[in-house]
């Protein structure tokens, strides 16, 4: 019997090849999609739709697939190892996640192809790496584990549950005798094993359907927690983290976490006499991702108390500019003639920030008086509320004038771009200045006090920055460019050196470091491993023989299901960051509540419960009811 199942062809290990080559397909279509040379913007977005879906497809068939035909090769008295693999097939997943972190950006940027950045490669790579895998994966074809093909299960499952509902109801008259389980209606068309395979199954996706909410967490690290990465400051001392960059923690902490919890933490608590179960992991897993969301919304919380101030309703922020070549003292003027500020500014001053005024309209004219050597100058413009603007005082002959700039019609939005800070430039020279930021980044500023939009570029050191006019190249210092910050540079000839940038600070940068987010990344990993590696080892354990890849898959329908939570929260919440972060950590307490009343009253399966018909005979039941284990998991 063993030879004949051996010889037959594994539906399990067909279906990996078969999708693993539908995977490997998607990325040679992504890979062509990038190639600039081939058709245009059209033949791209296509290409990479078929790529991606191709993908996707692959991705959903085999991820099921491999985890429990991993798990088919040992038998239920070696239960010990197989839940040391499914901690070494997690450990794998994130090794691979962190080696692409650092080696696909390097394809895309360190190799340039047709000129630019070499997103072919960085497609093409993980495609033939795939291919690798596929060849070592078949080598070993002949030594592995097969059970015997059941066909098509997740078939048979559904007609199972769907007949078994039809005559449910088709025989809701008190004649015939109540059965004790709704599934025992389908027992006059499906075999009675099937039906108790189908009550397993039912039972477990039963107690999967709070899992979601730890997913809608858990992936929240690549979106939520980058952007609030964005507003820290990644300045470590020795080296400097870009915010995208944090994420690479996710997968070196379960490279760590795994073997620590495996091999010290549960021997530990073992040791101890407790029993821990896995479903007290799971629920414990959920705790730390709670706490891990309550330590990200105090971090937010302190980051919006380091953030600048926003002008609210009818109050405007203004700055002076003294670009004249003596001090002006300047005295700003409402309605009714009456003084709202005044302040002397010397020659080139920075200022220390914004002036805070008071409207009391929606918009409002300022009269401005400037005091300038002997001579008085009023002038007069217009604010609306909840703006930034800058008063810039220049030169006009043996007088001066004044221009009031916008801020915040070129306010960047530094906060929404990883590691970038934003420059804007005002020329003083009576020639136009193209100035280079960067490779792909230029800009012109007019002649004469011209005043260019905000730019955002790279944090980092800029000491000679490429400048030019019609008849001149020189280049301007404008030093370190931090985290967040906004910056003004006035372009001046004010020594015999040639022209130079004076630099002042409109935003000021990030204060809080990156490194207040590595306690919300290990207590959320270390619930991930917690969670998800023993969730694993519970899908396959409890699953009946015929039905490991199926229950799999729904595992990982949940993956999904959480995302599309986020989704949900996040387009019609309409919370603040920091209060979002409550709300989630605050659902999954609730739902790790539900998930262990539940657990509480789940029974386990024992081994011989969920072996199939091929491994042993149909154990013994009373009445339609399969023989389970009496004991419950306790919280």
């Amino acid at each position: 019997m063993a030879n004949k199942n051996l010889s037959k062809t594994d539906n399990t290990e067909r279906t990996i090849v078969y999708l693993s080559l539908v995977y490997v397909l998607g990325h040679v279509i992504k890979s062509l999609g990038a190639l600039p040379i081939l058709g245009g913007q059209m033949v791209h977005t296509v290409l990479s739709l078929i790529g991606l879906s191709l993908i996707a497809l692959g991705t959903g068939g085999i991820k099921p697939c491999v985890a429990a035909f991993g798990g088919d090769q040992f038998e239920e008295k070696h239960a010990e190892e197989r839940s040391r693999y499914f901690s070494v097939f997690y450990l794998a997943i994130n090794a691979g996640s962190l080696i692409s972190t650092f080696i696909t950006p390097m394809l895309r940027g360190d190799v340039q192809c047709f000129g630019e950045d070499c997103y072919a490669l960085a497609f093409g790579v993980p495609g033939l790496l795939m291919v690798i895998a596929l060849v070592v994966f078949l080598m070993g074809s002949k030594i592995y584990r097969k059970p015997p093909p059941e066909g098509n299960i997740a078939t048979q499952v559904v007609k199972c549950i769907r007949f078994a509902i039809s005559n449910r109801f088709k025989n809701r008259s008190g004649d015939l005798p109540k059965q004790q389980h709704w599934l025992d209606w389908a027992a006059e068309k499906y075999p009675k094993q099937l039906i108790m395979d189908v009550k397993a199954l039912t039972r477990i996706l039963f107690l999967y359907i709070p899992l979601p909410m730890f997913w809608a967490l858990l992936d929240q690290q690549g979106s939520r927690w980058t952007l609030q990465a964005t507003r820290m400051n990644g300045n470590l001392g020795s080296f400097v983290l870009q915010p995208d960059q944090m994420q690479v923690l996710n997968p070196f902490l379960v490279l760590i976490f795994i073997p620590l919890f495996d091999l010290v933490i549960y021997r530990l608590i073992s040791k101890c006499g407790i029993k821990f179960s896995s479903l007290r992991k799971m629920a414990v897993g959920m705790i730390l991702a709670c706490l891990a969301f309550a330590v990200a919304a105090v971090v937010e919380i302190k980051i919006n108390e380091m953030a600048p101030p926003q002008p609210g309703p009818q109050e405007i922020f203004l700055q002076v500019l003294n670009l004249a070549d003596d001090e002006v003292k300047v005295t700003v003027l409402g309605d009714e003639n009456n003084s709202l500020l005044v302040e002397s500014i010397k020659s080139f001053q920075k200022m220390p920030h914004y002036s805070k005024l008071h409207l009391k309209t929606k918009s409002q004219d300022f009269h401005f008086n400037l005091k300038y050597h002997n001579l008085s100058v009023y002038t007069k413009h217009s604010v609306e509320e909840r703006n930034w603007y800058s008063l810039i005082i220049r030169e006009s002959g043996k007088s001066i004038s004044s221009m009031m700039v916008k801020d915040a019609e070129n306010k960047p939005q530094t906060s929404h771009k990883a590691g970038t800070t934003a420059v804007r430039f005002v020329n003083t020279l009576h020639k136009e200045v193209n100035i280079s930021l960067g490779a792909d980044i230029s800009l012109s500023v007019g002649e004469d006090y011209g005043v260019s939009a905000y730019r955002t570029v790279q944090r980092g050191e800029y000491p000679a920055m490429r400048c030019q006019t019609k008849d001149k190249d020189f280049s301007l210092n404008l030093g370190l460019l931090d985290f967040g910050a906004a910056y003004l540079f006035v372009i001046a000839n004010r020594t015999n050196q040639g022209p130079q940038a004076w630099k002042m600070e409109d935003i000021p940068a990030n204060k809080m470091s990156v490194a207040w987010q590595l306690p919300q990344y290990a207590l959320v990993t270390a619930g991930e491993v917690m969670f998800s590696v023993t969730g694993l080892e519970f899908s396959y354990s409890q699953a009946p023989s015929s039905m490991k890849s199926v229950l799999q898959a729904a595992w990982l329908l949940t993956v999904a299901v959480g995302n599309i939570i986020v989704l949900v929260v996040a387009q019609f919440g309409g919370l603040v960051q920091w209060a979002e972060f409550i709300l989630f950590s605050c659902l999954l307490l609730v739902v790790c509540l539900i998930f262990s009343v539940m657990g509480y009253y789940y029974v386990p399966l024992k081994p011989e419960d969920i072996q199939g018909p091929a491994d042993k005979q149909i154990p013994h039941t009373q009445g339609n009811m399969i023989n389970l284990e009496t004991k419950k998991t306790r919280l």
